[in-house]
Protein backbone atom coordinates (compact mmCIF):
# COMPACT_ATOMS: atom_id res chain seq x y z
CA UNK A 1 0.00 0.00 0.00
CA UNK A 2 1.42 3.15 -1.06
CA UNK A 3 1.57 5.90 1.11
CA UNK A 4 -0.90 7.93 -1.50
CA UNK A 5 -3.30 5.24 -1.39
CA UNK A 6 -2.92 5.10 2.89
CA UNK A 7 -3.82 8.64 2.82
CA UNK A 8 -6.78 8.06 -0.02
CA UNK A 9 -7.95 6.10 2.17
CA UNK A 10 -7.89 7.52 4.99
CA UNK A 11 -9.68 10.46 3.71
CA UNK A 12 -12.34 7.81 1.70
CA UNK A 13 -12.99 6.32 5.69
CA UNK A 14 -12.82 9.92 6.73
CA UNK A 15 -16.11 10.94 4.20
CA UNK A 16 -17.99 8.22 5.53
CA UNK A 17 -17.49 8.89 9.33
CA UNK A 18 -18.16 12.44 8.88
CA UNK A 19 -21.48 11.75 7.60
CA UNK A 20 -22.90 9.37 10.35
CA UNK A 21 -20.96 12.08 12.88
CA UNK A 22 -22.80 14.47 11.66
CA UNK A 23 -26.36 13.06 11.27
CA UNK A 24 -25.33 12.11 15.37
CA UNK A 25 -24.30 15.52 16.15
CA UNK A 26 -27.36 17.17 14.97
CA UNK A 27 -29.38 14.73 16.70
CA UNK A 28 -27.36 15.49 19.78
CA UNK A 29 -28.45 19.13 19.27
CA UNK A 30 -32.14 18.75 18.21
CA UNK A 31 -32.19 16.29 21.64
CA UNK A 32 -30.71 18.69 24.05
CA UNK A 33 -32.83 21.60 23.05
CA UNK A 34 -36.32 19.12 23.24
CA UNK A 35 -35.74 16.93 26.02
CA UNK A 36 -32.88 19.38 28.05
CA UNK A 37 -30.09 18.47 30.15
CA UNK A 38 -32.62 16.43 32.05
CA UNK A 39 -33.71 14.52 29.68
CA UNK A 40 -30.77 13.65 27.95
CA UNK A 41 -28.39 12.83 31.66
CA UNK A 42 -31.79 10.23 32.25
CA UNK A 43 -30.53 8.21 28.87
CA UNK A 44 -26.84 8.78 29.17
CA UNK A 45 -27.09 7.27 32.86
CA UNK A 46 -28.61 3.86 31.35
CA UNK A 47 -26.93 3.66 27.67
CA UNK A 48 -23.93 2.72 28.86
CA UNK A 49 -25.40 -0.34 30.92
CA UNK A 50 -27.34 -1.73 27.76
CA UNK A 51 -24.23 -1.64 25.41
CA UNK A 52 -22.25 -3.56 28.40
CA UNK A 53 -25.16 -5.76 28.00
CA UNK A 54 -25.23 -6.16 24.46
CA UNK A 55 -21.27 -7.15 24.41
CA UNK A 56 -22.18 -9.78 26.98
CA UNK A 57 -25.31 -11.05 24.86
CA UNK A 58 -23.10 -11.46 21.35
CA UNK A 59 -20.13 -12.95 23.48
CA UNK A 60 -17.95 -11.38 20.64
CA UNK A 61 -19.29 -14.05 18.29
CA UNK A 62 -19.82 -11.54 15.28
CA UNK A 63 -15.99 -10.78 14.92
CA UNK A 64 -15.46 -14.66 15.20
CA UNK A 65 -17.78 -14.93 12.40
CA UNK A 66 -16.37 -12.42 10.40
CA UNK A 67 -12.96 -13.98 10.75
CA UNK A 68 -14.02 -17.83 10.51
CA UNK A 69 -16.31 -16.95 7.06
CA UNK A 70 -13.26 -15.69 5.83
CA UNK A 71 -11.11 -18.32 6.34
CA UNK A 72 -13.25 -20.72 4.97
CA UNK A 73 -13.75 -18.28 1.60
CA UNK A 74 -10.61 -18.47 1.28
CA UNK A 75 -10.23 -22.20 0.21
CA UNK A 76 -13.95 -21.54 -1.68
CA UNK A 77 -15.72 -23.29 0.90
CA UNK A 78 -19.03 -21.75 1.03
CA UNK A 79 -21.16 -24.77 2.54
CA UNK A 80 -18.43 -24.44 5.43
CA UNK A 81 -19.01 -20.80 5.95
CA UNK A 82 -22.98 -21.56 5.92
CA UNK A 83 -22.47 -24.09 8.44
CA UNK A 84 -20.43 -21.39 10.69
CA UNK A 85 -22.65 -18.97 10.54
CA UNK A 86 -25.83 -21.01 11.44
CA UNK A 87 -24.00 -22.46 14.08
CA UNK A 88 -22.89 -18.91 15.64
CA UNK A 89 -26.57 -17.52 14.81
CA UNK A 90 -27.49 -20.26 16.93
CA UNK A 91 -25.30 -19.39 19.82
CA UNK A 92 -26.06 -15.64 19.36
CA UNK A 93 -30.23 -16.48 19.37
CA UNK A 94 -29.66 -18.50 22.86
CA UNK A 95 -27.04 -15.87 24.63
CA UNK A 96 -29.33 -13.05 23.77
CA UNK A 97 -32.78 -14.56 24.48
CA UNK A 98 -31.30 -15.39 27.91
CA UNK A 99 -29.95 -11.64 28.72
CA UNK A 100 -33.08 -10.05 27.41
CA UNK A 101 -35.44 -12.38 30.22
CA UNK A 102 -32.53 -11.77 33.05
CA UNK A 103 -32.82 -8.11 32.37
CA UNK A 104 -36.34 -7.98 32.40
CA UNK A 105 -36.09 -9.74 36.04
CA UNK A 106 -34.02 -7.48 37.19
CA UNK A 107 -34.48 -4.18 35.99
CA UNK A 108 -36.35 -3.25 39.49
CA UNK A 109 -33.38 -4.42 41.19
CA UNK A 110 -30.56 -2.27 39.00
CA UNK A 111 -33.13 1.13 39.08
CA UNK A 112 -33.03 0.84 42.94
CA UNK A 113 -29.82 -0.21 43.92
CA UNK A 114 -27.42 1.07 40.98
CA UNK A 115 -28.40 3.82 38.99
CA UNK A 116 -28.53 7.11 40.73
CA UNK A 117 -31.85 7.72 39.54
CA UNK A 118 -34.96 6.31 40.12
CA UNK A 119 -36.73 7.69 37.10
CA UNK A 120 -34.71 5.98 34.50
CA UNK A 121 -36.86 2.77 35.09
CA UNK A 122 -39.35 3.46 32.18
CA UNK A 123 -36.50 4.68 29.56
CA UNK A 124 -34.21 1.15 30.71
CA UNK A 125 -37.09 -1.07 30.04
CA UNK A 126 -38.08 0.19 26.88
CA UNK A 127 -34.55 -0.59 25.62
CA UNK A 128 -34.33 -4.22 26.27
CA UNK A 129 -36.08 -5.26 23.52
CA UNK A 130 -33.14 -3.99 21.35
CA UNK A 131 -30.18 -6.72 23.30
CA UNK A 132 -32.27 -9.50 21.16
CA UNK A 133 -32.20 -7.56 17.86
CA UNK A 134 -28.86 -6.27 17.89
CA UNK A 135 -27.28 -9.69 18.37
CA UNK A 136 -29.16 -11.09 16.34
CA UNK A 137 -28.38 -8.20 13.46
CA UNK A 138 -24.43 -8.62 14.16
CA UNK A 139 -24.39 -11.99 13.29
CA UNK A 140 -25.54 -11.48 9.82
CA UNK A 141 -23.04 -8.22 9.87
CA UNK A 142 -20.25 -10.56 10.74
CA UNK A 143 -21.26 -12.96 8.09
CA UNK A 144 -21.07 -10.06 5.37
CA UNK A 145 -17.97 -8.80 6.40
CA UNK A 146 -16.50 -12.16 6.08
CA UNK A 147 -17.81 -12.52 2.39
CA UNK A 148 -15.79 -9.08 1.92
CA UNK A 149 -19.18 -7.40 1.56
CA UNK A 150 -19.21 -4.13 3.30
CA UNK A 151 -22.08 -2.70 2.07
CA UNK A 152 -24.62 -4.37 3.72
CA UNK A 153 -23.79 -3.41 7.04
CA UNK A 154 -22.80 0.31 5.69
CA UNK A 155 -26.48 0.64 4.78
CA UNK A 156 -28.34 -1.08 7.54
CA UNK A 157 -25.87 1.19 9.50
CA UNK A 158 -27.42 4.25 7.93
CA UNK A 159 -30.84 3.15 7.86
CA UNK A 160 -30.92 2.48 11.39
CA UNK A 161 -29.16 5.83 12.42
CA UNK A 162 -32.08 7.32 10.06
CA UNK A 163 -34.96 6.33 11.85
CA UNK A 164 -33.30 6.46 14.96
CA UNK A 165 -33.30 10.03 14.85
CA UNK A 166 -36.68 10.53 13.32
CA UNK A 167 -38.31 8.08 15.53
CA UNK A 168 -36.62 9.07 18.71
CA UNK A 169 -36.90 12.85 18.17
CA UNK A 170 -40.98 12.30 16.73
CA UNK A 171 -41.69 10.13 20.24
CA UNK A 172 -40.22 12.72 22.20
CA UNK A 173 -41.89 15.36 21.29
CA UNK A 174 -45.35 13.65 21.38
CA UNK A 175 -44.57 12.33 24.56
CA UNK A 176 -42.51 15.49 26.09
CA UNK A 177 -46.06 16.88 27.59
CA UNK A 178 -46.28 14.24 29.96
CA UNK A 179 -42.32 15.03 31.41
CA UNK A 180 -39.17 14.74 30.49
CA UNK A 181 -38.74 10.73 31.87
CA UNK A 182 -41.10 10.27 29.37
CA UNK A 183 -39.51 12.23 26.96
CA UNK A 184 -36.33 9.94 27.60
CA UNK A 185 -38.52 7.07 26.78
CA UNK A 186 -39.34 8.36 23.30
CA UNK A 187 -35.28 8.57 22.92
CA UNK A 188 -35.12 5.01 24.05
CA UNK A 189 -38.06 3.46 21.77
CA UNK A 190 -36.04 5.37 18.93
CA UNK A 191 -33.54 3.68 19.43
CA UNK A 192 -35.07 -0.08 19.35
CA UNK A 193 -37.38 1.43 16.57
CA UNK A 194 -33.85 2.17 14.39
CA UNK A 195 -32.41 -1.30 15.12
CA UNK A 196 -35.69 -3.17 14.44
CA UNK A 197 -35.88 -1.65 10.85
CA UNK A 198 -32.24 -1.74 10.39
CA UNK A 199 -32.21 -5.57 11.33
CA UNK A 200 -35.22 -6.27 8.62
CA UNK A 201 -33.10 -4.30 6.48
CA UNK A 202 -30.44 -6.65 7.32
CA UNK A 203 -32.81 -9.89 6.68
CA UNK A 204 -33.93 -8.62 3.18
CA UNK A 205 -30.76 -8.05 1.88
CA UNK A 206 -29.35 -12.25 3.16
CA UNK A 207 -33.03 -13.12 1.75
CA UNK A 208 -32.04 -11.89 -1.38
CA UNK A 209 -28.56 -11.42 -2.19
CA UNK A 210 -26.93 -14.01 -0.34
CA UNK A 211 -24.78 -16.30 -2.05
CA UNK A 212 -26.48 -20.02 -2.41
CA UNK A 213 -25.89 -23.05 -2.88
CA UNK A 214 -27.23 -26.89 -2.43
CA UNK A 215 -27.16 -27.93 1.15
CA UNK A 216 -26.71 -31.21 1.57
CA UNK A 217 -28.88 -32.75 4.54
CA UNK A 218 -26.97 -34.29 7.41
CA UNK A 219 -23.86 -32.71 7.16
CA UNK A 220 -23.09 -30.87 10.55
CA UNK A 221 -20.90 -28.63 12.20
CA UNK A 222 -17.68 -30.84 13.84
CA UNK A 223 -17.40 -30.08 17.57
CA UNK A 224 -14.00 -28.64 16.95
CA UNK A 225 -15.61 -25.73 15.45
CA UNK A 226 -17.72 -24.80 18.14
CA UNK A 227 -14.23 -24.47 20.41
CA UNK A 228 -12.73 -22.11 17.15
CA UNK A 229 -15.96 -19.47 17.86
CA UNK A 230 -15.45 -19.47 21.10
CA UNK A 231 -11.90 -19.19 21.30
CA UNK A 232 -11.78 -15.71 19.03
CA UNK A 233 -15.42 -14.73 20.61
CA UNK A 234 -14.14 -14.70 24.21
CA UNK A 235 -10.94 -12.85 24.26
CA UNK A 236 -13.36 -10.02 22.27
CA UNK A 237 -15.80 -9.99 24.45
CA UNK A 238 -13.39 -9.73 27.91
CA UNK A 239 -11.75 -6.76 26.25
CA UNK A 240 -15.02 -5.10 25.07
CA UNK A 241 -16.98 -5.96 28.47
CA UNK A 242 -14.10 -4.26 30.96
CA UNK A 243 -14.41 -0.70 27.81
CA UNK A 244 -18.04 -0.91 28.35
CA UNK A 245 -17.92 -1.83 32.11
CA UNK A 246 -15.49 1.24 32.46
CA UNK A 247 -18.06 3.92 30.57
CA UNK A 248 -20.65 2.15 32.41
CA UNK A 249 -19.11 3.25 35.67
CA UNK A 250 -18.78 6.54 34.63
CA UNK A 251 -22.28 6.93 33.92
CA UNK A 252 -23.24 5.53 37.65
CA UNK A 253 -20.59 7.20 39.35
CA UNK A 254 -20.85 11.35 38.40
CA UNK A 255 -23.99 11.94 39.45
CA UNK A 256 -23.76 9.88 42.79
CA UNK A 257 -20.53 12.39 43.23
CA UNK A 258 -22.42 15.98 41.97
CA UNK A 259 -25.24 14.78 44.22
CA UNK A 260 -22.34 14.63 47.49
CA UNK A 261 -21.06 17.76 46.52
CA UNK A 262 -24.39 19.02 47.86
CA UNK A 263 -26.85 18.81 44.27
CA UNK A 264 -30.21 17.38 44.35
CA UNK A 265 -31.11 14.51 42.23
CA UNK A 266 -32.85 16.67 39.39
CA UNK A 267 -29.43 19.01 39.18
CA UNK A 268 -27.15 16.58 39.23
CA UNK A 269 -29.05 14.44 36.25
CA UNK A 270 -29.07 17.74 34.08
CA UNK A 271 -25.49 18.47 35.13
CA UNK A 272 -24.18 15.13 33.71
CA UNK A 273 -26.52 15.95 30.82
CA UNK A 274 -25.00 18.67 29.81
CA UNK A 275 -21.42 17.33 30.15
CA UNK A 276 -21.98 14.22 28.65
CA UNK A 277 -24.77 16.14 25.58
CA UNK A 278 -22.84 19.22 24.97
CA UNK A 279 -18.99 19.20 26.25
CA UNK A 280 -18.23 15.40 25.36
CA UNK A 281 -20.33 15.87 22.19
CA UNK A 282 -18.34 19.13 21.07
CA UNK A 283 -14.90 17.17 22.21
CA UNK A 284 -15.27 13.71 20.65
CA UNK A 285 -16.44 14.95 17.32
CA UNK A 286 -13.38 16.46 15.83
CA UNK A 287 -11.89 12.39 16.79
CA UNK A 288 -13.74 11.46 13.75
CA UNK A 289 -10.88 12.68 11.76
CA UNK A 290 -8.48 10.11 13.89
CA UNK A 291 -10.98 7.19 14.06
CA UNK A 292 -10.64 7.30 10.59
CA UNK A 293 -6.92 7.85 10.40
CA UNK A 294 -7.06 4.80 12.80
CA UNK A 295 -8.49 2.25 10.99
CA UNK A 296 -6.87 2.84 8.23
CA UNK A 297 -3.15 2.38 9.75
CA UNK A 298 -3.98 -1.22 11.07
CA UNK A 299 -3.98 -2.71 7.49
CA UNK A 300 -1.35 -0.10 6.49
CA UNK A 301 0.80 -0.82 9.27
CA UNK A 302 -0.12 -4.58 9.47
CA UNK A 303 0.85 -4.72 5.81
CA UNK A 304 4.61 -2.75 6.33
CA UNK A 305 5.65 -4.63 9.61
CA UNK A 306 4.46 -7.98 7.46
CA UNK A 307 7.37 -7.19 4.51
CA UNK A 308 9.59 -6.17 7.38
CA UNK A 309 9.69 -2.67 6.52
CA UNK A 310 10.92 -1.21 9.53
CA UNK A 311 11.73 2.04 8.07
CA UNK A 312 8.42 2.25 6.47
CA UNK A 313 6.54 1.53 9.63
CA UNK A 314 8.21 4.37 11.23
CA UNK A 315 7.13 6.81 8.54
CA UNK A 316 3.65 5.98 8.29
CA UNK A 317 3.47 5.90 12.33
CA UNK A 318 5.14 9.49 12.41
CA UNK A 319 3.01 10.50 9.30
CA UNK A 320 -0.27 9.82 11.46
CA UNK A 321 1.21 11.41 14.51
CA UNK A 322 1.72 14.43 13.02
CA UNK A 323 -1.90 14.49 11.34
CA UNK A 324 -3.23 14.24 14.89
CA UNK A 325 -1.35 16.90 16.47
CA UNK A 326 -1.92 19.34 13.55
CA UNK A 327 -6.25 18.60 13.94
CA UNK A 328 -5.53 18.32 17.78
CA UNK A 329 -3.60 21.66 17.94
CA UNK A 330 -6.31 23.40 15.75
CA UNK A 331 -9.12 21.86 18.07
CA UNK A 332 -7.03 22.94 21.49
CA UNK A 333 -7.15 26.27 19.69
CA UNK A 334 -11.05 26.29 19.26
CA UNK A 335 -12.11 25.08 22.80
CA UNK A 336 -9.77 27.51 24.90
CA UNK A 337 -11.37 30.40 22.48
CA UNK A 338 -15.02 29.39 21.69
CA UNK A 339 -16.40 26.72 24.36
CA UNK A 340 -18.86 28.73 25.68
CA UNK A 341 -20.30 30.68 22.14
CA UNK A 342 -19.96 26.66 21.01
CA UNK A 343 -22.19 25.41 23.88
CA UNK A 344 -24.68 28.27 23.88
CA UNK A 345 -25.45 28.71 19.99
CA UNK A 346 -25.41 25.14 19.03
CA UNK A 347 -26.83 23.72 22.08
CA UNK A 348 -28.25 26.91 24.10
CA UNK A 349 -26.86 25.87 27.07
CA UNK A 350 -23.76 28.58 27.36
CA UNK A 351 -22.77 27.00 30.93
CA UNK A 352 -21.48 23.32 29.48
CA UNK A 353 -18.36 25.54 28.06
CA UNK A 354 -17.17 25.43 31.23
CA UNK A 355 -16.34 21.54 31.14
CA UNK A 356 -15.51 22.29 27.64
CA UNK A 357 -12.85 24.46 28.34
CA UNK A 358 -11.57 22.21 31.21
CA UNK A 359 -11.04 19.36 28.47
CA UNK A 360 -9.57 21.85 26.10
CA UNK A 361 -5.69 21.29 25.93
CA UNK A 362 -6.35 17.27 26.58
CA UNK A 363 -7.91 17.26 23.12
CA UNK A 364 -5.02 16.47 21.33
CA UNK A 365 -3.78 13.86 23.96
CA UNK A 366 -7.64 12.14 23.23
CA UNK A 367 -6.99 12.09 19.45
CA UNK A 368 -3.19 10.64 19.76
CA UNK A 369 -4.59 7.95 21.82
CA UNK A 370 -6.81 6.95 19.73
CA UNK A 371 -4.48 7.05 16.47
CA UNK A 372 -1.73 5.24 18.46
CA UNK A 373 -4.33 2.69 19.44
CA UNK A 374 -5.01 2.18 15.75
CA UNK A 375 -0.96 1.90 15.11
CA UNK A 376 -0.57 -0.45 18.00
CA UNK A 377 -3.42 -2.76 16.75
CA UNK A 378 -1.98 -2.70 13.47
CA UNK A 379 1.49 -4.32 14.78
CA UNK A 380 -0.21 -6.65 16.01
CA UNK A 381 -0.19 -5.42 19.67
CA UNK A 382 -3.77 -4.63 20.56
CA UNK A 383 -2.90 -5.91 24.26
CA UNK A 384 -0.67 -2.99 25.17
CA UNK A 385 -3.85 -0.16 24.72
CA UNK A 386 -5.75 -2.55 26.29
CA UNK A 387 -3.81 -2.71 29.41
CA UNK A 388 -2.56 1.41 29.19
CA UNK A 389 -6.61 1.75 28.93
CA UNK A 390 -6.82 0.21 32.64
CA UNK A 391 -3.55 1.62 33.98
CA UNK A 392 -5.37 5.28 33.08
CA UNK A 393 -8.95 4.20 33.90
CA UNK A 394 -7.99 3.72 37.74
CA UNK A 395 -6.72 7.32 37.63
CA UNK A 396 -9.48 8.57 36.00
CA UNK A 397 -11.99 7.05 38.77
CA UNK A 398 -9.52 8.07 41.80
CA UNK A 399 -10.23 11.49 40.43
CA UNK A 400 -13.95 11.82 39.56
CA UNK A 401 -14.60 10.34 43.03
CA UNK A 402 -12.24 12.83 44.62
CA UNK A 403 -12.64 15.97 42.77
CA UNK A 404 -16.23 15.61 41.56
CA UNK A 405 -17.15 15.73 44.91
CA UNK A 406 -15.88 19.15 46.07
CA UNK A 407 -18.27 21.49 46.43
CA UNK A 408 -18.29 24.23 43.83
CA UNK A 409 -15.52 22.39 42.06
CA UNK A 410 -17.90 19.39 40.63
CA UNK A 411 -18.04 18.66 36.70
CA UNK A 412 -14.74 20.34 36.24
CA UNK A 413 -13.45 17.83 38.58
CA UNK A 414 -14.99 15.32 36.18
CA UNK A 415 -13.82 17.31 33.18
CA UNK A 416 -9.91 17.43 34.66
CA UNK A 417 -10.32 13.79 35.49
CA UNK A 418 -11.15 12.84 31.78
CA UNK A 419 -8.15 14.87 30.41
CA UNK A 420 -5.79 13.75 32.81
CA UNK A 421 -6.59 10.14 31.41
CA UNK A 422 -6.43 10.93 28.14
CA UNK A 423 -2.82 12.12 28.79
CA UNK A 424 -1.71 9.38 29.95
CA UNK A 425 -3.00 7.20 28.09
CA UNK A 426 -1.16 8.61 24.95
CA UNK A 427 2.21 8.65 26.42
CA UNK A 428 1.70 5.15 27.69
CA UNK A 429 1.11 4.14 23.99
CA UNK A 430 3.92 6.87 22.41
CA UNK A 431 6.18 4.98 25.43
CA UNK A 432 5.70 1.46 24.18
CA UNK A 433 5.47 2.25 20.44
CA UNK A 434 9.10 3.77 20.94
CA UNK A 435 10.10 0.25 22.58
CA UNK A 436 8.29 -1.42 19.69
CA UNK A 437 9.60 -0.06 16.79
CA UNK A 438 12.49 2.70 17.88
CA UNK A 439 10.32 5.52 16.46
CA UNK A 440 11.56 9.17 16.92
CA UNK A 441 9.66 11.82 15.68
CA UNK A 442 11.03 15.06 15.07
CA UNK A 443 9.59 17.47 17.50
CA UNK A 444 9.99 20.58 15.55
CA UNK A 445 8.18 19.12 12.76
CA UNK A 446 5.88 17.02 14.43
CA UNK A 447 4.68 19.15 17.16
CA UNK A 448 6.50 22.77 17.53
CA UNK A 449 5.17 24.19 14.48
CA UNK A 450 1.43 23.38 15.39
CA UNK A 451 1.94 24.70 18.34
CA UNK A 452 2.69 27.84 17.40
CA UNK A 453 0.16 27.65 14.17
CA UNK A 454 -2.36 26.69 17.12
CA UNK A 455 -1.55 29.70 18.93
CA UNK A 456 -1.74 31.73 15.71
CA UNK A 457 -5.37 30.67 15.40
CA UNK A 458 -5.99 31.16 19.39
CA UNK A 459 -4.72 35.09 18.77
CA UNK A 460 -7.22 35.44 15.81
CA UNK A 461 -9.95 34.47 16.90
CA UNK A 462 -9.15 36.61 20.16
CA UNK A 463 -9.22 39.48 18.10
CA UNK A 464 -11.94 38.63 16.06
CA UNK A 465 -14.12 38.04 18.99
CA UNK A 466 -12.49 41.94 20.04
CA UNK A 467 -13.68 43.73 17.21
CA UNK A 468 -17.07 41.97 16.02
CA UNK A 469 -18.65 41.92 19.59
CA UNK A 470 -21.68 39.47 19.92
CA UNK A 471 -23.84 42.46 19.46
CA UNK A 472 -22.40 43.35 16.16
CA UNK A 473 -22.09 39.85 14.78
CA UNK A 474 -24.28 37.05 16.76
CA UNK A 475 -24.96 33.30 16.21
CA UNK A 476 -23.99 30.94 13.65
CA UNK A 477 -22.69 33.99 11.14
CA UNK A 478 -20.39 35.27 14.47
CA UNK A 479 -19.34 31.86 14.98
CA UNK A 480 -18.67 30.79 11.49
CA UNK A 481 -16.31 33.65 10.93
CA UNK A 482 -14.78 33.23 13.98
CA UNK A 483 -13.73 29.67 13.03
CA UNK A 484 -13.40 30.33 9.58
CA UNK A 485 -10.79 33.20 10.65
CA UNK A 486 -8.76 30.81 13.08
CA UNK A 487 -8.50 27.93 10.96
CA UNK A 488 -7.02 30.15 7.66
CA UNK A 489 -4.49 31.75 10.25
CA UNK A 490 -3.85 28.10 11.17
CA UNK A 491 -3.46 26.46 7.95
CA UNK A 492 -1.53 29.81 6.85
CA UNK A 493 1.24 29.57 9.82
CA UNK A 494 1.85 26.03 9.61
CA UNK A 495 2.87 26.64 5.88
CA UNK A 496 4.92 29.62 6.22
CA UNK A 497 6.99 27.84 8.68
CA UNK A 498 7.20 24.91 6.93
CA UNK A 499 4.93 22.73 9.03
CA UNK A 500 3.43 21.60 5.82
CA UNK A 501 5.63 20.11 3.24
CA UNK A 502 5.49 19.50 -0.72
CA UNK A 503 4.71 16.40 -0.29
CA UNK A 504 1.72 17.13 1.82
CA UNK A 505 0.56 19.53 -1.49
CA UNK A 506 1.41 16.42 -3.94
CA UNK A 507 -0.83 13.96 -1.66
CA UNK A 508 -3.67 16.40 -1.66
CA UNK A 509 -3.81 16.85 -5.16
CA UNK A 510 -3.82 13.32 -6.04
CA UNK A 511 -6.33 12.86 -3.63
CA UNK A 512 -8.68 15.44 -5.60
CA UNK A 513 -7.67 13.85 -8.79
CA UNK A 514 -8.95 10.55 -7.41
Amino acid sequence: MSAQSFLYGTVVLLAASIFNRAVGFIYQIFMMRLIKPEGVGLFSMIFPIYVMVLVLASLGIPVAISKLVAEEMAVNNLPGAYRIFRVSLAIICVSALLFTILLVIASPLLVRYLFPNPSVYLCFVTLIPGVLIVSICSAFRGFFQGLQRMSPTALTQAVEQLVRVTAGLSIAWILLPRGVEYAAVGISLGVVCGELLGFLFMLYIYLTRRPRFSFQPGVKAPPWQLARIFNLGIPVTLTRFVSTALMSLDALLIPRRLQFAGMSMSDSTATYGQFVGIAEALFFTPGVITIALATALIPAVSDAAAQGRIPLVRSRIEEAIRITIVVGSLVAAVFLVLPHELCQILFGYRSAGDALLMLALSGPFLYLQQTTTGILQGLGRAGIPFKNLLKASVLKILGIYYLTSIPGFGILGTALSMGCTYVLMSLLNYRDLKRITGLRIDPAYCVLKPVLASISAALVMLQLKTVMAPSLLPGFPGLFIYLAGGSFSFFLVLYIIGGISESDVKKMRFIMKR
